[in-house]
């Protein structure tokens, strides 16, 4: 059999490079994370191969015999992990997955609400530049200005005034828990449909590391990757009443067949997610996400909302005197991996912003634990005192290289440090 390397070369190389920068690099993009050897496998077999458009025991296409009982599998464990009535594993990602919600319950021009992009928000949550915003009537809640924690009073006053059909909760870049009970009963007092979009936090939701919003809304969307450590893909659960609407909003309002390679990643990673290993590491991301909040205020970084509850960090860079993008590029530089992030009011331009984000799930993956965390708050206070320093900056990679040799990276295992 004539594999990869002898086949393509060049993509061989470029796929050796990255698992080498995965493996040498703090990685620390909130949304990423490592998978493990297994849901790697399942992602890359020969499931790829396979059309399946329908659902299983309704299909269009013949020789479904192992796709329905995969995707059954993947449904029935969903449920289990989140205690959910339903759950659809098909949608392709996170954006499409909140789309099919938009295409179940409303029509082009309806109202709907969701968190200010600005604000910790995503683009599918009804901002301008997306989908979402240019075919419904978008209206955005903010933040405190003080406290940037969610304004719950602002919000149910203007819920109240312009009576969304859906509420959408959730965030990309808040660092709080969320008041899944108090966006359920806003929804209940204007009729509207709660959407509750929990990609990020999804695996910490399943380890217990944050309260669940399933017992709160109509419909959660999420991603099946970051703090769930599977492949990149989306899901939907729902209550059994609103079961109708989202499937064939999914299929065949959005979509036609299945990925189900990812549907297969998808199942091995919640069977990973319903071991007492996983519970322990979802709540070691939370600490650790604490712990590093603690330090790099320590050393004079401002921390938006003042610190967090979940597995982000959102940094005023500001108040070190320099821009969240010039930091960001220069981590990298340093073999820190994070990405800068517009903080609440930013008063500077989205591409240049005031903030960096930074996430604990991928070097929780890694086994970093709280002690670890002052290490990696003195690289990023080693690198915001001089972002030009070029010999500083690559003497920090250095550093970092051999600092990540002591934690294996998932998937990663046949590297040698």
């Amino acid at each position: 059999m004539i594999g990869l390397k002898h086949t393509d070369p060049q993509v061989f190389q470029l796929i050796q490079g990255e698992e080498r920068r995965q493996f040498d690099k703090i990685r620390m993009i909130a949304s990423e994370n490592y998978v493990s050897r297994a849901v790697l496998e399942a992602t890359g077999s020969v499931f790829t191969n396979k059309y399946s458009e329908g659902y299983a025991g309704k299909r269009y296409y013949e020789g479904q015999e192992f796709v329905d009982q995969l995707e059954t599998l993947a449904i029935e464990r969903a449920k289990a992990v989140f205690g959910a009535d339903g759950a659809n594993v098909q949608p392709y990602s996170g954006s499409p997955a909140n789309l099919a919600v938009y295409f179940a319950f409303l029509k082009p021009g309806d109202t709907v609400m969701g968190m200010a992009l600005p604000h910790g928000g995503h683009l599918t949550h009804g901002w301008n530049v997306s989908i979402t915003g240019a075919y419904f009537n978008s209206v955005q809640y903010a933040v405190h200005p003080e406290t940037h924690l969610i304004d719950f009073d602002a919000l149910r006053d203007k819920a109240r005034e312009v009576r969304p059909k859906l509420l959408i909760a959730g965030a990309t870049a808040y660092p709080r828990v969320i008041d899944f009970a108090a966006f359920r009963a806003i929804a209940d007092e204007v009729g509207a449909v709660l959407l509750v979009d929990m990609a990020h936090i999804a695996g910490l939701v399943a380890g217990g590391a944050h309260p669940s919003p399933v017992p709160y809304a109509d419909v959660v969307s999420t991603t099946t990757h970051k703090t769930l450590r599977g492949p990149r893909g989306g899901m939907l659960l729902f209550k059994e009443a609103r079961a109708k609407d989202v499937n064939r909003a999914v299929f065949p309002g959005l979509q036609g067949g299945p990925h189900n390679h990812t549907t297969a990643g998808i199942a091995v990673a919640l069977k990973e997610a319903s071991t007492p290993e996983f519970r322990a590491y979802a709540h070691q991301i939370v600490k650790n996400a604490k712990r590093l909040g603690d330090e790099l205020s320590a050393r004079g970084f401002r921390l938006i909302s003042g610190g967090t509850d979940n597995h982000l960090l959102l940094l005023d860079t500001m108040s070190r005197g320099v821009p969240g993008r010039a930091l960001a590029r220069a981590l990298n530089r340093a073999g820190i991996v994070t990405n800068s992030n517009s903080i609440p009011f930013d008063p500077r331009k989205p591409f240049d912003p005031s903030g960096v984000r930074l996430g604990t799930p991928a070097i929780t993956s890694r086994g970093m634990k709280e002690g670890d965390m002052a290490v990696v708050a003195g690289f990023i206070d080693r690198v915001a005192q001089d972002v030009t320093n070029e010999a500083m900056l690559d003497a920090t990679a250095a550093e970092v290289r051999e600092f990540v040799k002591a934690f294996p990276a998932p998937g990663l295992e046949h590297l040698v440090a």
